[in-house]
């Protein structure tokens, strides 16, 4: 049986702070570092990383609104909160707004027409840079389908509904620090059994992770780590 997607574990040097920043962006409840579940928004797990921050994460968030006052006030709470603009030009047609949070983390405030994103989450999707093949793995670890395979782009969606993960395809960045953002993954059955079934897919054991104590931490087949609870 697949695992369900358990968490998303971030790091942060103040995991509370971020959480507090987080959860007014979202527009969610927050637990001490955590926020958590919805009905379809799986928990974000603020965890304590010192490392200070030296390259772009291999994950952003994309964040849906639902006007173009929705996206400006977005914007503005957001800066309001510690947010900054990141500096690069746009193309004319871009729409969307790059800020990172109060921890130089990246993130996109998604402008309300964007169809890709319709019917998802205040999270539209988690954005990965990453293969062909990790879309394919992550879609048959988590039985997730793709909603989008075109030029080595992939995305997958819960036949729930919710957020979506991408991935941009080639090239990869190459990334001299630990990813600061990872899945965690609740297996159905007999952990060991699920273990086996992602190698037999592409992934790896690694000490990559830094997973709770007792989980069991794992690289996907383009390195990113991800963990097995208990």
């Amino acid at each position: 049986m697949p695992s369900s997607l358990h968490s998303l574990s971030f790091g942060a040097t103040d995991p509370a702070r971020l959480a507090t920043f987080w959860g007014e962006v979202l527009k969610r409840p927050v637990a001490a570092t955590t926020l958590p579940a919805t009905d379809t928004a799986i928990p974000i797990r603020f965890i304590q990383n010192d490392e200070p921050k030296a390259e772009p994460n291999q994950m952003h968030f994309d964040t849906t609104t639902t006007s173009w006052d929705d996206q400006k006030e977005t914007v503005e709470r957001a800066i309001s909160l510690g947010a900054k603009h990141l500096d690069f030009d746009l193309p004319p047609d871009e729409l969307h707004v790059p800020l990172q949070d109060p921890e130089g983390n990246e993130f996109c405030v998604i402008e309300p027409i964007n169809n890709f994103l319709k019917d998802t989450d205040r999270i539209g999707a988690y954005s990965s840079d990453g293969s062909q093949a990790v879309g394919y793995f992550w879609s048959a670890a988590l039985d997730w389908p793709l909603v989008w395979d075109q030029d080595e782009e992939t995305a997958i969606q819960s036949p729930l509904g919710g957020s979506k993960i991408s991935w941009g395809g080639p090239p990869l960045d190459i990334r001299t620090t630990k990813t600061r953002l990872h899945f965690d993954l609740a297996p159905e059955g007999e952990r060991i059994v699920e273990v086996d079934r992602l190698v037999s897919l592409g992934a790896n054991q690694s000490d990559d992770a830094p997973c709770e104590p007792g989980w069991i931490s794992m690289t996907d087949p383009d390195g990113n780590p991800f963990c097995i609870t208990t």
